[in-house]
C-alpha cells in the first residue's frame, strides 16, 4: 500500500503525466466525439484523478483547447465575454474574437486549426460538435427566448464570415479594417439578429 501511494505521487509529479492526458483526450476527442467524452472517461484511460485533468486543465474546454495546441480557447474566450449589459453583447463578443485572432501568435494558431480542418474530416466534425454545443448553445442561453438557438447559430455564422474572409482569405478591405471598424460596422447587424422581434401573425383579409 506504500509503495503504491508514493507510485501515484510520482505520477502527479511527473511531468509526462500532462502529456499522456493530452495524448489520451486527443485520441477519444477524434474517435468519439465532444459530447461523449467525459473527463471521468479519460482520467479511467490515463490512469490519473479526474481531479487532475481538472487541476491541469480547468474544464473540458479547457482540455479540447490543450488538445489542439491553442494559445486561446474559442469556447473560453466566448464565455468570458458574454456576462454584462445585453445590450453590449454584440460589441463584447466582437471584441474579444478579433482581439483573440488579431494577435500575431494566438491568431496563428487559431488560422492552423481552421486550415487543418478543411482537410481533416474527423477534425472538421470535432469542431462542428464544440462550436454547437459549446458556443451557440451558450451564446443563445444568454439571449433567451424564442428560438434563441437559431438566433444564436445566425449570429455565429456572422462570426464565422468575418473569421474566414479577414483571417483565412484576407480579402480586403476587411483584412485591414482596424478592430473599431469592424464593430462599428457589424456589430448592428448582430443585434438585430440576436435581439430581433418576431413578426406578428398575419391576418387573412376576406
Amino acid at each position: 500500500m506504500v509503495s503504491g501511494r508514493a507510485s501515484r505521487g510520482r505520477r502527479r509529479g511527473s511531468p509526462d503525466t500532462r502529456a499522456q492526458i493530452l495524448a489520451v483526450a486527443r485520441s477519444r476527442f477524434l474517435a468519439d466525439g465532444y459530447a461523449k467524452v467525459t473527463l471521468r472517461s479519460i482520467a479511467a484511460e490515463a490512469d490519473v484523478d479526474a481531479a487532475l485533468i481538472s487541476y491541469f486543465f480547468g474544464s473540458k474546454k479547457g482540455l479540447f483547447g490543450a488538445v489542439l495546441g491553442l494559445l486561446a480557447n474559442p469556447p473560453d474566450v466566448l464565455a468570458a465575454a458574454l456576462p454584462g449589459d445585453p445590450a453590449t453583447l454584440p460589441e463584447r463578443v466582437l471584441r474579444a474574437m478579433l482581439g483573440t485572432w488579431d494577435d500575431p501568435e494566438r491568431g496563428r494558431q487559431l488560422a492552423f486549426m481552421v486550415r487543418a480542418a478543411t482537410q481533416d474530416a474527423e477534425l472538421m466534425g470535432l469542431l462542428r460538435d464544440v462550436v454547437g454545443r459549446e458556443m451557440i448553445d451558450r451564446i443563445a442561453e444568454q439571449v433567451g427566448g424564442p428560438d434563441a438557438r437559431h438566433r444564436a447559430a445566425a449570429a455565429g455564422a456572422q462570426l464565422a464570415g468575418v473569421i474566414f474572409g479577414r483571417y483565412i482569405l484576407a480579402v480586403e478591405p476587411l483584412a485591414s479594417m482596424t478592430a473599431d471598424e469592424l464593430i462599428a460596422a457589424l456589430a448592428p447587424g448582430m443585434r438585430a439578429v440576436l435581439y430581433r422581434r418576431p413578426r406578428p401573425a398575419s391576418r387573412r383579409t376576406m
